[in-house]
């Protein structure tokens, strides 16, 4: 997928989708895998997700909301991710199957850079 449209698809969501574009605008590495997931398996992998970095005090981004938006779309989704460039923030994408749309976004922040 061309970083240009990523940019595209993540313009004027929230702060998290801001985010995400603000870090694929300054040099973040990217990849959106082949394939597609069940929104709603997604949305169970990603609620335990939540949970844990509730309990371990880890900084998250969108991850509520993301985690809602899922379990609320009933078709497949492609996974992306955009890692800043420093590597801190990572940003998990959840698009259409065909890449056209974002469902989702969260951001993790890393302890361990």
């Amino acid at each position: 997928m061309e970083r240009e449209l990523l940019e595209r698809l993540l313009a004027g969501e929230d702060e998290t989708y801001f985010a995400a574009l603000a870090a694929l605008r300054s040099d973040a590495s990217y990849v959106v895998w082949d394939g597609a997931a069940s929104a709603e398996s997604l949305a169970r992998v990603y609620e335990r997700r939540l949970r844990h970095t509730r309990r371990r005090g880890i900084e998250t981004s969108g991850l509520e909301r993301a985690v809602q938006s899922l379990g609320q779309y009933d078709q497949p989704v492609r996974l992306g991710q955009v890692r800043a460039a420093d590597g801190v923030w990572v940003f998990m994408l959840f698009l259409t199957e065909d890449g056209s749309g974002l469902v989702a976004c969260t951001g993790v922040r890393r302890t361990d850079t």
